[in-house]
């Protein structure tokens, strides 16, 4: 015979039960609806005009991390719930990744002890490298955010608090909680661990966008974006744009400085034209390529254009940087649209949500590092803050390689972060030495990622990124 605490437990037993089950029920409805939505390619009515499958997955993750990360308005953990939903759901889109494979040549020994040549499937090399780093990348940062958990240095104020009571406002953006520090500024300890949790999120938001930037060189220019374009470079750029940048001395940094960079839509404008002109030229430059014409007026003129297009892409570089919240240009857009890669697109919307998290986290710790100042020297406050004033590539306080805006060492490295080395590039892992015609061209997207454009960031000292806020 049960006592009644039995019979309780029991019963309490079962009710937990219960509640896992629907749990994990509702759970399994919402993996129906995402992959409905995903095979119906957004068309709802059945009716087969949808989207393509790589573009419907490109926005089921777009629109995912958007309701889970929001705006991130302060430096605090994740809502458990939240943070629960979106490693559920991005695992489901991600899992698509694991059917995505490529044909490997394998030896096999058959049962009279003679070997032979198999060929076998294997994920695709692209999703093989850059899927685990870009999840490495997606637990750093929301460690990060963990790691503001119980702090009590500084905290935030409500917009709509008296002005008494209100902190610092570092942004034009008035929607935000101001962010307040003791009236003396952060502790000398509590600076330091700031400017290490920046450091950290610095790497993130490099190694994602360097991911994001060769993914989307991977893809194909649509015919309709070629179609487009105007017939040269001084046309795509215009005048004024096309002297400055065809001059035989040339410096990036003075190039900006001479631009109007005050806004969004102008950085915009700017980015879709350099991207314009550097495809003029790469199509120019390879047409006269297919003509064999060995004349030395036409190499002159392909020695420049090479030239041309280098420094339009340290440009695009630069800004990219200096706004790495910007939207994406025609040309990103128009690739992302027309893409039918599934790998490719998961990979470039997978990198970019990342980078977009790692620019808002960045922004609010500049918040907080900007209200210590603040407290330090009241005078800055005072100051207007313009675009202008960010630091530029001629800026006397650019930091050196090797440490961190306060003159301290870094702690780690973006090939650190990404488990990158020349070691590794220069002897492959044995399950990767294969015949050179069974290598895919998606596989080597890590390896120029590491040669082209880390080889720039570190050429222009670009450590720590500033934003337009």
């Amino acid at each position: 015979m049960t006592t009644i605490d039995e019979q309780e437990t029991t019963i309490s037993g079962d009710d937990d039960h219960v509640s896992l089950v629907k749990a994990k029920r509702h759970e399994l409805e919402q993996m129906k609806e995402r992959f409905a939505k995903l095979i119906l390619r957004e068309d709802m009515s059945g009716g087969g005009k949808g989207v393509s499958s790589a573009l419907a997955l490109s926005n089921a993750i777009t629109n995912l991390a958007a309701s889970a990360f929001g705006e991130q308005h302060k430096l605090a953990p994740m809502p458990e719930d939240r943070k629960r939903r979106w490693r559920r759901e991005v695992g489901w889109l991600l899992s698509v990744t694991n059917y995505i494979v490529e044909f490997v040549p394998s030896q096999q020994t058959s049962k009279d002890g003679s070997n032979m040549e198999v060929m076998m499937t294997k994920q695709r090399g692209d999703l093989r490298m850059n899927i685990p780093a870009l999840k490495k990348l997606d637990a750093m940062l929301i460690g990060c955010l963990d790691n503001f958990k119980n702090q009590n240095q500084f905290w935030y104020v409500s917009k709509d608090a008296d002005e008494s009571e209100k902190g610092v406002q570092r942004s034009d953006k008035w929607w935000l909680p101001t962010v307040k520090v003791p009236p003396e500024g952060l502790s000398e300890e509590s600076r330091k661990w700031m400017q290490y949790q920046k450091d950290c999120v610095n790497q993130v938001l490099k190694a994602s966008m360097a991911i994001n930037a060769e993914i989307l060189a991977e893809m194909e220019i649509p015919d309709d974006y070629i179609d487009n374009l105007p017939k040269n470079g001084r046309e795509s750029l215009g005048d004024q744009i096309y002297k400055s940048i065809t001059v035989d001395s040339f410096d990036p940094g003075q190039f900006l400085s001479t631009m109007d960079l005050s806004n969004e839509i102008n950085v915009l404008d700017l980015k879709n034209k350099m991207e314009a002109s550097i495809v003029i030229w790469k199509r120019k430059m390879n047409q006269k390529d297919s003509k064999s014409s060995w004349s030395s007026s036409i190499t002159v003129s392909m020695e420049k254009r090479e030239l041309f297009e280098d420094r339009a892409e340290t440009i695009l570089l630069l800004l990219k940087q200096r706004f790495p919240g910007l939207p994406q240009s025609s040309l990103e857009i128009s690739k992302i649209e027309s893409n039918k890669d599934v790998g490719h697109a998961i990979l470039e919307s997978y990198s970019r949500v990342l980078e977009s998290l790692a620019s808002t986290v960045m922004n609010r710790i500049e918040d907080v590092l900007y209200a210590d100042n603040v407290a330090q020297d009241p005078s800055l406050l005072a100051k207007k803050r313009t675009l202008s004033s960010r630091p530029t590539l001629n800026d006397s306080n650019r930091q050196t390689p090797g440490e961190t805006p306060t003159g301290s060492p870094t702690a780690t490295t973006l090939s650190d972060v990404m488990g990158w080395s020349v070691e590794q590039e220069a002897s492959p892992l044995p399950e990767e030495k294969e015949p050179e015609k069974y290598h895919s061209k998606s596989a080597k997207i890590l390896a120029r990622t590491k040669n082209s454009y880390m080889e720039k960031l570190e050429a222009y000292k670009l450590r720590s990124p500033t934003t337009r806020h």
